[in-house]
């Protein structure tokens, strides 16, 4: 059984540490997802599986948040700056990028969630 409460705190803590880990880019979005992963994985406890599950949707819901914003962002800047085809192009390109971005902020937050489960026991 899912633990929302954790996956909502791990995804909380994601990603705020993300939104000031943007100043460093490549260590600071994978370290908030070991943070934010962690602390799903840590609330949720029940052994490797169960934290690595929740730490996984915590990653996952902080990623689909991250791309639906740029997305949103980026269409309008593109529409700004190239009309309706600029937009389109840059909010589908955004959204493609932030699929990849999505499964690699799940991956390393379920492998933090795991860690976190077993510190909780």
């Amino acid at each position: 059984m899912t633990d929302w409460r954790a996956v909502a705190w791990g995804a909380v803590v994601f990603f705020v540490i993300a939104a000031f880990g943007t100043a460093v880019p490549i260590v600071g979005q994978l370290g908030a997802g070991l943070v934010g992963g962690a602390v799903a994985g840590y609330l949720a406890g029940g052994g490797l599986g169960n934290g690595a599950w929740h730490g996984l949707l915590a990653g996952s819901v902080t990623g689909v948040a991250y791309t639906l914003l740029f997305a949103l962002l980026g269409g309008v800047l593109g529409l700004a700056g190239g009309g309706p085809l600029g937009g389109l192009l840059g909010g589908a390109g955004i959204l493609v990028l932030g699929i990849v971005i999505t499964l690699v902020f799940a991956i390393d937050s379920a492998i933090a969630g795991a860690i976190g489960a077993v510190l909780a026991e």
